[in-house]
């Protein structure tokens, strides 16, 4: 994919950081994306919910301010799984080894419960979607970071069963797929209302992965300053981003 042109990002007053994340919009299937690619391998993937004194972050803003604080920014962030009112993770939640909320393996309502739903997780090196049971089956504490979400999208390179071609449910939806050895992540978000179907079938049939995970589709955000993007709107739960110095 190629780079926003680098105007976009002086215009509007942002560095861009130096090749953490390669975000960049694509067609597929007459649908507009926006793709963020990022080396799961060399990058600085991390989870946020708390800031230090407990309380969700809820925005990019507030994230990016707590990391002014030790000399970091974000080169990349989206929301990263579905919550409760109160901001808290519906399911699994793990933040550098430390878990918030424990796994959710039986059906319940909403996207969520669609089962198979799944778990994103990474740890230094590393990033994988894995759905739920069989995160459940791999020794504990072999995830130090996760986020659960539902439904799968794609599960061993086939869409959820569930997902109709003819659907009429239509939303702004993000997720991400990971590569089968681990060290590419792809989060995805539509730019304009898609179906379950249309979006799980982008990342099995263009980015070609075998496993995706939605994150939401009420509620789904980017900030990605290489192309000038930072969305606004109700505060959020669970959020993804790659991590840099500042100044980068």
């Amino acid at each position: 994919m190629l780079r926003a042109p680098l105007v976009a990002a002086l215009l509007i007053g942002w560095a861009l950081p130096a090749a953490a994340v390669d975000c960049d919009r694509t067609e597929y299937e007459g649908r507009s994306y926006t793709i963020c690619q990022v080396d799961a391998g060399q990058e600085d993937l991390a989870l946020f919910l708390n800031d230090a004194s407990g309380a969700p972050y809820g925005s990019f803003k507030a994230v990016r301010e707590a990391l002014a604080q030790d000399g970091r920014d974000l080169a990349f962030a989206m929301n990263a799984g579905m919550y409760h009112e109160d901001r808290s993770p519906v399911g699994l939640y793990r933040e550098n080894g430390k878990e918030a909320r424990a796994v959710v393996s039986n059906p319940g309502p909403g996207n969520f419960g669609m089962l198979p739903n799944g778990v994103f997780c990474f740890g230094p090196g590393r990033a994988e979607v894995i759905e739920t049971l069989a995160f459940n089956a791999r020794p504990e504490g072999d995830c130090a970071n996760a986020t659960q979400s539902g439904p799968m999208l794609v599960i061993d390179g086939e869409l959820h069963p569930r997902f109709l071609v003819d659907s009429t449910s239509r939303y702004i939806r993000n997720g991400v797929g990971t590569s089968e050895d681990g060290t590419t992540a792809w989060f995805a978000m539509s730019d304009l209302p898609v179906t379950f179907h249309e979006f799980g079938s982008l990342f099995r049939d263009r980015l070609g992965v075998r496993q995706a995970l939605y994150f939401d589709g009420n509620v789904s955000r980017l900030y990605a300053p290489q192309i000038g993007r930072s969305d606004l709107g109700v505060r959020m739960g669970p959020i993804v981003g790659v991590v840099v110095p500042a100044g980068e």
